[in-house]
């Protein structure tokens, strides 16, 4: 069942307010009031000057994470290459970038990593990559399960709804950060021996499966406070008469419905998912060497900072200005579904 579709103030007052056609309900009013929810979605998002250069930025990280063997092809360097080891000029007696700003230059961008001396531009570009990905498919697995929680428990309510809230209130007792560092080992241990070194695609799998455990809660306690609400209503009922199972009610009647809280609520689950990614790379039981990531580079930072400040810099900026925007992207897209809830 569709509801009519409403038209916020703004929109409104968009419309003209004289002649015989806007009066009398012309072509103007209907082609408004002819709009889809998307359509009127999207129509308030293009209005949002911040929630477009946001999506902007957005997209930009993620053009990279998804081009980052074009950018290394087209650069000519790539992450693990010892250029610093290679060439002798690059780093001095001590292991650090011999010239200014951490060895930038025409060839290194970003400059030269202390140490190893691998290029900083790509370990950055690459470092991206991996964190964004890890990090989004952790949190479409925690979309997923807390949707399905939280429409199971909103919809069937008794013994399932208790059972369900039971769960999250336990799950939501454990202190997270100390969890993922403490499971983290043990998920790997489960699939690999101790002499064996843990293939990468295994340690993004036993992360997206910790931080996966304990995301899931908020968005399910959202989701079942919606469907507590939605299957009273009256198109609910009438499905009901009609004979359709719940399963069916579930999948055409509830999760169109509940399509807006899930959006919202992803776009502001995806940067927290991602610093947690880094701080677990940080503090070494994440992805390790030699794969490029977020929070291995600021660890690395970490140990040298005094010595070499800029190494830390790129690195900083392109995080902060990633969640900031993620974050500022996921107000905008709240505000275009409900423009009641509009700053």
């Amino acid at each position: 069942m569709t509801s009519p579709v409403q038209i916020d103030d703004a929109e409104a007052s968009a419309l003209p307010a004289s002649g015989s056609e806007s009066e009398s309900g012309g072509p103007e009013v209907k082609k408004a009031a002819g709009l889809s929810p998307g359509q009127l979605m999207w129509r308030r998002f293009k209005r949002d000057r911040t929630g477009v250069i946001s999506a902007c930025i957005v997209l930009f990280f993620f053009a990279v994470a998804i081009l980052a063997p074009v950018i290394s092809m087209l650069y000519g360097k790539d992450a693990y290459t010892l250029y610093g080891q290679d060439n002798l000029d690059l780093l001095d007696e001590f292991n650090m970038p011999t010239g200014g700003a951490g060895g930038m230059s025409a060839d290194h961008w970003f400059g030269i990593e202390p140490n190893l001396g691998r290029d900083v531009f790509m370990q950055l570009v690459y470092g991206m990559r991996t964190s964004i990905y890890t990090a989004l498919a952790a949190t479409v697995v925690m979309v997923t399960i807390g949707v399905f929680m939280g429409l199971v428990g909103g919809y069937f309510g008794g013994k399932i709804d208790y059972w369900v809230g039971r769960l999250t209130d336990f799950l939501l007792g454990f202190p997270s950060q100390l969890f993922f560092i403490a499971s983290m080992p043990v998920v790997v241990a489960a699939f690999v021996r101790p002499d064996e070194e843990t293939p990468t695609a295994l340690r993004a799998a036993a992360i997206i499966i910790v931080l996966s455990f304990l995301g899931w809660m908020g968005l399910s306690r959202l989701i079942r406070a919606e469907t507590l609400t939605l299957r009273e209503r009256e198109f609910i009922e009438a499905a009901r008469i009609s004979g359709a199972s719940p399963g069916r009610i579930i999948r055409k009647e509830l999760m169109p419905n509940i399509i807006t809280p899930v959006l919202v609520q992803a776009t502001l689950m995806l940067p927290s998912t991602i610093l947690s990614v880094a701080f677990l790379s940080f503090v070494g039981v994440g992805f390790v060497e030699p794969t490029p990531d977020w929070g291995r580079m600021f660890a690395i930072g970490a140990d040298i900072y005094e010595q070499d400040p800029v190494y830390m810099l790129f690195p900083g900026v392109a995080m902060v200005v990633f969640v900031v925007a993620f974050n500022l992207l996921g107000d905008s897209v709240r505000d275009a579904f409900d423009p009641k809830s509009g700053r």
